[in-house]
């Protein structure tokens, strides 16, 4: 393959090993995966990315879409990748309460565009993150103890299928594909757009609230009496921080689909927590609902791991709260249940979740052995934790190493399999995690 080859067949650039600026464009959101990619392609339009397709059909090569890197997982040698940042188009339809948004486009863009209209899409914590493969991923927002999985709001893909040509996906039109896509990731088609349902959102209330160290039972505490009895429109997280060269914290995320004197109520428990570092709650915008975790914007190595609890028993909380966090940065408690633990035969692969708590860890993988202990370390979480880790994996936060077929039932894989036989035989298209991987 030679650059001329490609530029050949699409407007956007062409990068190729030893060009200027190629390493830096095939780089992913995560520092520490390494992708070794044939070939980078910036898509300017639909048609490049169709283009693209039919270019590595007839060569016997592979593509792999990255909207902004997000969910990188380095299984991509040899692939072409492809990057769909520039499809970054939001269309909102108040009146209907629908957007249409492009393969590029960003949480960010997309609430602040239905904000002003008392809308909002089910977003998650950051909002660089890329709508498409955050969506294809399933999608953990804030809002899916109410309304589910941000999938489950999905109305239509536009897509280009294996084939090179264009089409509009939906579950009449093909309901096979248009499953698979609402949770089961990106190895069916190329997605160009998406058309969702957005959802009332016309007071939020919320933000982080953070204590030292010595505050971290009684925090906890707190976590686990507001999960007991919140309503589905309350997301509360717990959160054990270390950062380097500081003093242990523990902090409390929550986000609140109401107004603030209910949210107020709600979360008059921590009111009662001395020694308090900060308290950030208050109306939020939907637009900046970022600002809750405040999480970076700006790419770094990192090592993450998720897993999915069954409950929470006195020894569970003991390893929780007392094992030594370094060398890992956060820990992090997330509240499930509501409407992701409901069976809707209409859902897409990735429900219902019978778990009540997903643990999620993260540590910095400046280097080798930085990243090695990092994983030690998570290792040792779970093996402590035992039987209240149910070994289960929510898709949308598979980490390197770990195969899709962590994050689905059996029947739900072998689904999954299946529609990937039937639709790209010649294996056209890697998802970040391959369903046949």
């Amino acid at each position: 393959m030679t650059s001329t080859d490609l530029r050949g067949v699409v407007d956007g650039r062409v990068l190729l090993p030893g060009d200027d600026g190629f390493e830096q464009a095939s780089r992913p959101w995560n520092l520490s995966v390494e992708q070794r990619v044939a070939a980078v392609v910036e898509a300017g339009s639909a048609e490049d990315v169709a283009a693209v397709v039919r270019y590595a059909a007839r060569s016997g090569l592979s593509v792999t879409a990255q909207p902004s890197g997000h969910g990188a997982s380095g299984d991509a040698e040899g692939v072409i990748l492809l990057r769909t940042g520039g499809l970054d188009g939001v269309e909102v339809r108040p009146e209907e309460r629908l957007a249409r948004v492009g393969a590029g486009a960003k949480w960010g863009k997309v609430l602040a565009a239905a904000g002003p209209h008392g809308l909002t899409g089910l977003a998650g914590s950051s909002p660089v993150v890329s709508v498409t493969g955050y969506t294809l991923g399933g999608g953990l927002s804030w809002f899916s103890r109410r309304h589910g999985f941000a999938a489950d709001s999905v109305r239509s893909f536009e897509v280009v299928g294996t084939d090179g040509e264009p089409a509009t996906v939906t579950a009449e039109s093909d309901p096979a594909l248009f499953w698979a896509l609402r949770g089961g990731g990106g190895d069916f088609a190329l997605v160009t757009a998406i058309e969702f349902g957005l959802h009332p959102a016309p007071h939020l209330y919320g933000g982080r609230m953070m204590w030292p160290g010595h505050r971290t039972r009684e925090v906890f505490e707190a976590f686990r009496e507001l999960t007991a009895e919140a309503p589905d429109e309350l997301a509360v997280w717990f959160n054990r921080v270390q950062f380097p060269q500081a003093p242990p914290m523990v902090a409390l995320d929550a986000a609140f689909l109401g107004g603030e004197d209910e949210g107020r109520a709600l979360l008059g428990r921590l009111d009662k927590i001395d020694d308090v570092i900060a308290d950030k709650r208050g109306p939020v915008a939907v637009a900046d609902l970022g600002d809750i975790t405040a999480e970076p914007t700006d790419p770094a190595p990192g090592r993450s791991r998720a897993e999915l609890l069954t409950g929470l028993d006195d020894a569970a909380v003991a390893t929780l709260l007392d094992t030594p966090l370094e060398p890992l940065l956060a820990v992090q408690l997330r509240h499930l249940g509501g409407a992701l633990a409901v069976n809707r035969p209409e859902a897409g692969p990735s429900g219902p979740i019978a778990e009540p708590y997903l643990l999620y860890m993260l540590g910095l993988a400046l280097n080798p052995e930085l990243s090695a202990a990092v994983g030690a370390g998570q290792a040792r979480l779970v093996e402590e934790l035992g039987a209240k880790v149910s070994g289960r994996k929510p898709f949308t936060m598979l980490a390197p190493g770990e195969r899709a077929a962590d994050a689905f039932t059996a029947e739900t894989i072998g689904r999954l399999r299946e529609i990937k036989r039937d639709r790209d035989p010649q294996g056209v298209l890697r998802a970040n995690f391959p369903v046949l991987g």
